[in-house]
Order: structure tokens, then sequence, then C-alpha cells
């Protein structure tokens, strides 16, 4: 018989979503997910036990679960206090990011609601997995760092006591064919918001207009209907580069991944880093910041420091000019055997 889970996912977004589709049809389980949509943050991270109130009774009225895995945006402990049919049931609290290491974006307020929701899931759950052992880290830290701004009655080595049921699983790749690749083409698949630095892009890209790199532009991933800055400054001024512009069907957008030579990331948040995993399955050569989840993911002599955009204009340089035999091919993580060992296993 199969496993009974049940899966909790609390804010539908493309990775989330990603990760929820690619567990359900490949992970052979008796599944039963709950998902409420991607927008509305706040209120999706403190809300969703109401959102759920009455659908889960229903759910688990005559299928009770054998686990329970939820994203850390599901604010287990709550839940399980109001649905005693949950409250036996052992929970693996996936962390697809933490909100203690969240850049704070313009015009956001500050608030340790978030922050107490997956701390308290944390403590609910039985086992805490982590895409990448940068987000383990910051959680941790931010846990400890946070105790310490509360002013009395506070549990002792609460972070050794997370850390000790805390594991990495890297969020399964779904891998992309790589085709026919066009000379000197970048792709850049990220949103265009705020966590992924545009601008930064921007800057890079100019460094290499300034050094006479011949190359082309695929810019793709999702944007808000404002349009950025920055985007609508490389569309002006790299014009003649742009061979595509917009969001796409997954098939073309397969296809572009595929054509690519080098994917860039300028990103000052990533806990997982799937659109750049997403690239390199395709053949791509990652040129990213000497930080965040990077640093264990790909070689050193693909990363740059944030700060050093002539740095990274070097390394793709070298990439497109093909004087790059001495620079390493990274692999992606065969993260599906482990989700298949962590399912004989929970």
């Amino acid at each position: 018989m199969s496993k009974k889970i049940l899966l909790l996912s609390a804010y539908r977004s493309d990775s989330h979503a990603s990760w929820v589709n690619w567990l359900t049809r490949n992970v052979s389980a008796d599944w039963r997910v709950l998902e409420l949509p991607g927008r509305y943050f706040r209120w999706r991270i403190r809300g969703n036990p109401l959102s759920w109130l009455d659908e889960l009774p229903e759910v688990v009225q005559d299928w009770q679960p054998e686990r329970i895995l939820a994203t850390s945006m599901v604010d287990i402990a709550t839940i399980k206090g109001l649905l005693p049919q949950l409250a036996s049931v052992p929970v693996s609290y996936y962390f697809h990011e933490n909100q203690f290491a969240y850049p704070q974006g313009e015009g956001q307020h500050d608030s340790v609601d978030p922050m107490m929701v997956q701390l308290y899931g944390a403590l609910a759950a039985d086992e805490c997995l982590f895409n990448s052992d940068f987000n383990r880290q910051t959680f941790l830290t931010g846990v400890e760092a946070l105790l310490k701004k509360l002013p009395d009655c506070k549990p002792s080595s609460l972070s050794l006591r997370l850390r000790e049921k805390s594991t990495l699983l890297p969020v399964p790749v779904n891998s992309v064919a790589a085709g026919q690749k066009i000379p000197g083409l970048i792709v850049w698949n990220h949103r265009w918001e705020y966590d992924k630095k545009p601008e930064a892009f921007l800057q890079l890209l100019q460094l290499l207009k300034a050094r006479n790199v011949d190359f082309k532009l695929a810019l793709l991933g999702a944007r808000a209907q404002k349009i950025p800055a920055a985007l609508n400054q490389i569309r002006t001024e790299f014009s003649a580069q742009i061979l595509v512009d917009g969001m796409l069907s997954r098939t073309d957008y397969e296809y572009w991944l595929g054509a690519a030579e080098v994917v860039v990331s300028t990103a000052i948040h990533e806990f997982q880093g799937l659109s750049v995993h997403e690239a390199v399955s395709a053949g791509a050569v990652p040129v990213v910041p000497d930080d965040l989840c990077y640093r264990e993911q790909y070689p050193a002599a693909l990363r740059y420091p944030p700060a050093r955009p002539d740095v990274a204009a070097e390394i793709i340089r070298q990439v497109l000019s093909g004087g790059d035999d001495g620079l390493p091919r990274p692999a992606v993580t065969d993260s599906a055997s482990l989700w298949q060992q962590w399912l004989r296993y929970c």
C-alpha cells in the first residue's frame, strides 16, 4: 500500500508549484494536496489555518494521513492544535525559504510574525528539511539572533535542538535538454524583482559592451505589471542584442535555456537557485555571486564577488570567446533519488 501523505503548500508561486507538481508526479505515494494561491503573502503565512479550517477536516475525515509534508509557509503548529485528528501525525517541514534571511523590499514593513510562524512550525515538526545549507544556516542563525532580542523567559539551546532534527533535501530539478547553442547567448531567467537585483545585471551588460564582448540576450522570467526601470533601460540600450523578451510557454522557455551559453544571476536573495539549476541542466555555464546558496552549488571559478561585476564580466568574456577550457562544467544534483529515499524512510 502507498504511504498516505498530506501535502500542505500555503503559497503556490512558481518554485513552490514546480515542487508540488514534481513530487506528486514522480514520488509514488497516496497524495492529498492542499494549496493556496501565491498572493497576499502576509495573509497567507499568518492565515492559512483559517483558510483551511473547513477544508482540512473534510480531507482527513475518511483518509487519515500517515505523514504531513508542509512548506515553511504553513502554520503547522496552529493546524495541529485546531485539528485533533492531525495532532499525532508526523510532520516533515520543508523550507523553500526562511523569513529570517529574506531581504526587505522598498515599502515593506518589518514584522516578526512570519518568523514566529516558521519557528513554531519547526518546533512542532518531527524533521526540518532545507533545500540548501545556506537556507539552514541562516534560519538557525536568525533564530539565535531573535532570541537575543527577547527580554526574558527564553528557552536555552533552541537552535541546537532545531539543528539536530534538520537535514538537507534539494528541490527536484526538471532537467532541460541541451539544444543547438546560439553563439554568445546569455539568459536571464529570474523574476524581475528587487531580490534578484536586475540593476546589477544592467551594470554587468554595460561592462560587457564597454569591453566589446559580442553577446545576445534572452530576457525571460516573471515580471510585474509595473515594468522595472532596469528592464526598460536594458530594452533601450541593448535592443540589438535581445532575441527574446517575455514570459514564455514551458516549451519555448526550455528552447531558450537549451540555446544559451551562459546563465547569469545577480541575486541578493537565493535559497535554492532553481532557475540557474534548470539552465545548467541544459548546458549553460552559470556565472553567479560568491554568496547565498551558490557557494555550495557551483565551483569558485564560476562565482564572482557580489560587489565586483567586472569579475563576472571577465568570466563571461572567457566563456563566450571560447577561452574557457580551464573552467569547470558543473552537474546538477540528482535530487530525484534523494526524494525517493526520503519517502522510504519517512
